[in-house]
């Protein structure tokens, strides 16, 4: 059987739990290693993957024998197949954060379904550990965005405008193996860098500018993310000094994401550091990376996460100076027992271009 269906089987019997219907995308693509739109039957003797003609082919072409999914077509399945699927199961789990109130409602009548329960995001937890093939997707989709970095650092030009940069990354990713983009790049130059999430626009890069760059590339359904900011001709001493400080907040927190160690603890740890200088952490410190580009864990003192090996995190620091500038450092990071590793391997120290 598709190991993964056996640890979610697993996981539902704790649960007590005899069946589920899983409509996340994310999460069908993470058991079956398809993009394909449909719905996942967990059921108490069967798995059974619903979908439409357009992905018909390539579920039957994805799926094998050994996966143990029975893959349908949603026209040919009578409302008499609906009420047999969950007919022996008493608590049947739903993704209550995927689906809307009346997509419930639904379910409950078409499945006839005797007892609706949340499950508390069950694939998301185990989302969190990743196995061998997905470390090597994030470690490729990492390599890919390293190689695309050491490219910008001849490519940006004075004169040249945000938008020429992102499209430039995407066009590398493209070019260089990659499936795309793991999420929307950042490209925030001058007074753009202050906006943590800057949109990209035709301000064109000065003499001066500290351009915060913050992207990833997908591989193989799996994400990288990476940030680092630089800077363009003479800068000012102070926010040379700065940069360095962050970078030593970083480098420390870096050290202290490892097998058993707290999110709360390692985010609580830099915000005093940031807060002696009369800085805050206003957003996390970092969040788990895979399949979606925003995963739990999430490394924050609002959320109590114990990290675990083979957890896949990023660590971001950053401080903003509205209107003037900002500056963030952010490596994806894989969580080991004693020292962790930086999948993201460019360059953080100073760069000046």
């Amino acid at each position: 059987m598709n190991n993964k269906i056996k640890i979610l089987r697993d996981n539902l019997k704790i649960q007590d739990l005899e069946g589920m219907i899983i409509t996340n995308n994310s999460n069908i693509s993470y058991i079956t290693g398809m993009k394909a739109e449909g719905t996942l039957l967990i059921t108490d003797k069967e798995n059974i993957f619903i979908t439409d003609a357009r992905y018909i082919e390539e579920a039957n072409n994805t799926i094998t024998i050994d996966d143990e999914i029975i893959v349908m077509d949603s026209a040919d399945i009578s409302e008499s197949d609906y009420l047999s699927f969950f007919a022996n199961c008493n608590k049947v789990g739903i993704e209550e954060n995927d689906i809307t109130y009346s997509k419930y409602q639904n379910f409950i009548r078409i499945f006839r379904l005797k007892d609706a329960v949340e499950t508390g995001n069950i694939i998301e937890k185990q989302r969190m550990i990743k196995d061998d093939e997905e470390i090597s997707n994030v470690r490729k989709a990492c390599e890919i965005t390293d190689e695309c970095f050491k490219h910008l650092l001849s490519f940006i030009k004075i004169g040249m405008t945000e938008k020429k940069i992102a499209l430039e990354i995407e066009k590398f990713f493209m070019e260089n193996g990659a499936d795309g983009l793991a999420f929307e790049t950042i490209v925030a130059s001058g007074e753009n860098s202050s906006k943590p999430h800057a949109m990209v626009t035709d301000r064109t890069i000065k003499n001066g500018d500290a351009i915060v760059i913050d992207f990833g590339a997908k591989y193989k359904g799996y994400s990288s993310d990476m940030t680092r900011t630089i800077f363009v001709g003479k800068i000012e001493d102070e926010i040379k000094e700065l940069y360095n400080f962050i970078l030593a907040c970083q480098k420390r927190a870096s050290n202290k994401i490892k097998d058993g160690a707290n999110g709360i603890e390692i985010t609580e740890g830099l915000e005093k550091e940031f807060n002696a200088r009369d800085y805050s952490l206003i957003h996390a410190l970092g969040h788990g990376v895979g399949i979606d580009i925003h995963e739990i864990p999430i490394l924050s003192y609002r959320k109590n996460y114990i990290l675990k090996e083979n957890m896949i995190v990023t660590n971001e620091p950053g401080i903003y100076i509205p209107g003037k500038l900002g500056i963030r450092i952010e490596d994806t990071i894989l969580v080991n027992k004693l020292k962790s590793e930086e999948l993201t391997k460019s360059n953080k120290n100073l760069i000046i271009i």
